[in-house]
């Protein structure tokens, strides 16, 4: 199985639980396999994913149809 990780830019402030519901949203998607906030850099949101079971679009997708403005920052 192959891993990638992407780095998404959430604009909102969100605090500790809305980051937690938007984790364990983003844990619920098929291919996915660690989204996690780090409390330093509450913006970015590291999401480890099987690409071969979901594309980098589809959680960026996911993030904003929770209502969040995003945006790719990178891949790792």
């Amino acid at each position: 199985m192959t891993i990638s990780d992407v780095v998404l830019h959430v604009d909102e402030t969100l605090d500790a639980r809305a980051r937690h519901n938007l984790e364990d949203q983003m844990r619920s998607i098929e291919g996915v396999i660690s989204p996690g906030f780090n409390e330093r850099t509450p913006h970015l949101m590291v999401v480890a994913y099987n690409p071969d079971r979901v594309r980098a679009v589809q959680l960026l997708d996911a993030v904003t149809h929770q209502g969040y403005h995003a945006q790719y920052c990178g891949m790792i």
